[in-house]
Parts: structure tokens; sequence; C-alpha cells
């Protein structure tokens, strides 16, 4: 293996791997689910990424054409942000309180009454 492709599969294990463990660590600190959120959906994609651009750099240098890593990749960055939407949508919808440091939420618009939200 070539001495400056080991240091680009380091590289990009590190800097996934340090990726994952800032995105776990803010999923456990942020006080509420909106800011919660963040963490799983930013960095832990931009980790997971990383880990796999290693891995596939790894594996090409072996001779396999493995476009497992690849499909792995594209699928995570396609589903996190979708995912990551629809639990906020989800949140808005159930109308989840949100603490006052929570930025954004004057960018809300007000949740709009449903026929079956009323008291009839």
């Amino acid at each position: 293996m070539q001495h400056w492709m080991e240091w680009a599969i380091a590289f990009f294990l590190l800097l996934g791997g340090s990726f994952v463990l800032i995105g776990s660590i803010g999923l456990t600190r942020m006080p509420d689910f909106f800011m919660r959120l963040h963490g799983p959906t930013k960095a832990t994609t931009l980790g997971m990424g990383g880990i796999l651009l290693g891995s596939i750099f790894f594996f090409s240098l072996t001779g396999d054409v493995s476009i497992h890593e690849l499909l792995i990749t594209i699928f995570l960055l396609i589903t996190a942000p979708i995912s990551a939407h629809m639990l906020i949508k989800t949140a808005l919808h159930h109308k989840l309180i949100a603490i006052s440091k929570t930025r954004g939420l004057d960018k809300i618009p007000p949740a709009q009454a449903k026929a079956h939200d009323r008291n009839v």
C-alpha cells in the first residue's frame, strides 16, 4: 500500500470518527428535541461519510471493486435529511414544547387548528 494512501485512509477514518463522537455527544447533551436533532443529522452524517470514504479508499487498493460503501453513503446522504424533516414536522404537529434558548422559534408559523382539534 502506498504511504500517501495510508495517510488519506487514516485521515478520513479519524475525521469521520471525530464527527460521529461530536454528534453523539451533542445528542446526549442538548436540552430539548429540536436542538438534539442536529447531532445525528448533521455531524453523524458527515462522520459516517468520512468513515465510508476511508473504507472505499482502503478496499480500492486491494483490487476489489466494492460498491457497497458508495451505496451506503448515498443512502445516508439521502435519508438523513428526509428523516430529520419528518421528525421536526411531527414535533411541530404534536406541539412539542421547546425551551426558550431554542433559536428560530419566532420563524415557525403558528399551528392552524384542524377540524379534529376543535372541541365541537
